[in-house]
Formats: structure tokens, sequence, C-alpha cells
């Protein structure tokens, strides 16, 4: 009897690092996929991305919609209490011999907790990092100790991992999945990219993906104001790619699209394909943001990445990653660097801390071949040696 794997995805970003697991999974004879989308995926205010899974060949196993209308932290805990609701329905009828759930999204920390009471094997990918900027940081670490099997992306986030009481045999570092996609994905040419999103890739170009900091103490970490500016400056052309579904994000979605009615030389996309965003990065000058894909998937093109402000802290970089803070001087330093001939040469041979690019296989495997027993399911807590007490406040 062939195992079935649930696949949760919530949009176009987490869909991307799935997709070398949903082949592996579809290509073998011992597993059955269930995929199951949410989020994003299926909101028209998102571009209802589930379409694009649907042409990739994906038979969608449950949709299920939780975002509310909302631009505030109440319509985020709305959509999460949505999302329990519904993924414990769709469990009592269909559970899934084992859920696989990518990174940190507040939709997944739902899913996965109803999936607790169900005792449903959680295997869960992007463990252990961390990104101080974000809420999705408090959202990873629970996740983890919700799992039950780890893939994680590099030696350091693994032990991260081990560090949190996680049993070691539970722990696999296989890379991270989305770079599995630069090898096998179908990725444009330039000129379809340069038709797709009206540019001309011969002139300087930045790719720029910038999401909410969820974990903003200032409002100034989620204004654009100071990006513009710098791209004014310099006057290169960008494209701006939508930000996550997060409390803030349709303001900053107003905020580009304003910018774009002055900027002639600005595009703002709702979506854009897997394959498309590659291609973006495989032939733009820099990127600039705030973004994973910046600090993962960037280093495997040489591409220059310049980082804006906290979102990331704490992630592994490469050298490409050029950090900076909210001002227009340091954005400008920044981009300025990032397009220069001198910085880019300096990039040759770049090595990718996150690996190589065969991690889909590697899950499927592994998915394939682990025990779903009582000893999976039943956690222990492993003392994690040499813990340092000294601090800890005592009455």
């Amino acid at each position: 009897m062939t195992r079935k794997i649930g696949v949760l995805t919530t949009g176009r970003a987490d869909y991307g690092i799935c997709l070398p697991i949903l082949k592996a999974i579809q290509s073998s004879p011992n597993l059955t996929l269930q995929l199951l989308v949410t989020g994003m995926h299926v909101s028209p205010e998102f571009g209802l991305y589930e379409q694009a899974v649907s042409q990739d060949g994906f038979d969608i196993h449950e949709r299920i919609e939780v975002l509310v209308s909302s631009d505030t932290p109440e319509g985020t805990a709305k959509s999460m209490g949505l999302a329990a609701l519904g993924f414990a329905q769709a469990f009592s009828k269909s559970r899934p011999d084992v859920l696989v759930v990518v990174g940190d999204r507040f939709e997944v920390h739902a899913v996965v907790s109803a999936a607790v009471p169900f005792r449903i094997p959680i295997a869960h990918v992007h463990g252990g990092e961390i990104t101080e900027g974000a809420i999705d940081e408090i959202f990873r670490h629970s996740i983890t100790k919700m799992s039950h099997i780890h893939f994680a992306t590099t030696s350091v986030y693994a032990k991260r991992i081990a560090q949190m009481g996680e049993e070691p045999w539970r722990i696999f570092v296989t890379g991270a999945p989305g770079l599995d996609n630069l090898l096998t994905g179908k990725i444009p040419t330039q000129k379809a990219i340069e038709e797709q999103f009206r540019i001309d890739l011969n002139k300087p170009t930045l790719l720029a993906t910038y999401h909410p900091v969820t974990r903003a103490t200032q409002a100034v970490e989620n204004k654009l104001d100071f990006l513009f500016s710098a791209i004014k400056a310099l006057g290169v052309q960008v494209v701006f790619t939508y930000p996550n579904a997060d409390a803030g994000g349709r303001e900053l979605v107003l905020q580009v699209e304003a910018f774009q009615k002055k900027y002639n030389n600005a595009r703002l996309v709702i979506n854009a394909s897997q394959d498309s965003y590659i291609g973006l990065m495989k032939y733009v000058t820099a990127m600039v943001g705030n973004s994973s894909s910046g600090i993962i998937e960037a280093p495997s093109f040489e591409l220059p990445v310049v980082n804006i402000g906290n979102r990331q802290a704490g992630r592994l970089r490469a050298a490409n990653v050029i950090d900076v803070n909210y001002t227009e001087a340091e954005i400008f330093q920044g981009l300025q660097k990032a397009i220069s001939e001198n910085f880019q040469k300096q990039l040759k041979g770049l090595v990718n801390p996150y690996g190589t690019g065969h991690a889909g296989p590697k899950i499927g495997k592994i998915l394939q071949e682990i025990d779903l027993d009582s000893r999976l399911i039943n956690k222990r807590f492993v003392d994690y040696p040499n813990i340092e007490t000294s601090g800890i406040s005592r009455d």
C-alpha cells in the first residue's frame, strides 16, 4: 500500500520550495501525493496562484480559503483561526500518512496545530533558521517542536534543531529544495523575460522583493520611500513582485503602485511564475529588498543582493549579500556597489551555502523509507550538552 503524503503550500514563495518535493513524490510508485493549497494560492487579491499549480500537472486534494480581507494583526489572527478550523475538517475526512510543511508562515503554524490532535507525522522543511525581523521566526521554531521529521538546509541549522531538544535521528541535512528548480526548471530566454516584463535587460535592472517587517518597532521599516528615492537617483529599471499576505502587505502594494505611476521604469508583478522569477534572477543586474530568495537562491546566480533591514537577520549569507539600513544614503550606496562591475567580478565562482540543488529526491526517499511507527510519533526531548544556565533568573 502506498503512503499518502500531504504537502501544504500557502502561496507562490513556498510553492517553489515544494515543487521539487512534489515531483519526487509524484514520481515514486510507493507514494501518493495529496496536495493541500490555502492562503495566497486561493485569494483573488494575490492572483489565484493555484492556477499555476494546476498547470504544472498537480491535482489539488484540498483547497481551503483562510485569508480575510484585512491588513491588521487582528486579520492575521482570524486567518489562523480559519486555517485551523478548515484543516481540522479536512483531516477528519482524509488524513495523510505524513504531512510535509515548509518554513514559517502563520497559515502553516495553524495547519500544523490542527494536525497534532490527529497524530499525523509532520515533516518540516527549513527549520532551525533565524529571521529576526519577522514574526515568522516564532512560528518556525514552534512548528519545529510540533514536527517529527526535520529537513534542514544546512548543518548549522540541523545543529540548532538538535539544540531545541529534537532527537538526532529525526534530523536530515538535505540542502534547500528551491535550488533544485535552478537545475530542472524551464528558465525563459532573456528575450522572453524582456517581453514578459517590458524591460530592456541591456540596461541596469533591479528585481525588488520586499515583504512586511512583521516584528517592526518603527513604522519606517514598512515604508518604501527611501528605496524609491534611491532607485530614482540611480535611474535604473526595477521589477517589483507582490509582498506576502502579512499584516502591512496591502499597504506596501499601494506604495509600489503609487511609485509605478510616477516612475516609468518601474513594473509591478502580482504573480510571476516560478520559472519567470528564476529567469529574472538570472538576467537582472542586482536584487533588492528583504526576501529569503536573495539569501538562498540568488548566490547560485552570483547575483548581488542589497538586503534592507533586519527581516533576514540571523540567516547564513554568501558574499553576494550587502546589508543596509533604512536610509536613502545606505540603500543608494548598496545598490551602487551591487551594480558595479568590480563587485560583480568578486562574485565569480561563489559557492551557495544552501546546497547544489538535489534536495527533492533526498526528501522523497526519506519519506518513502522512514518508519511510521510509535517511535516517530512519541517524541522524546533530548537535553543539549553543555547548556549554559548561569544566566537564568532564580527565586
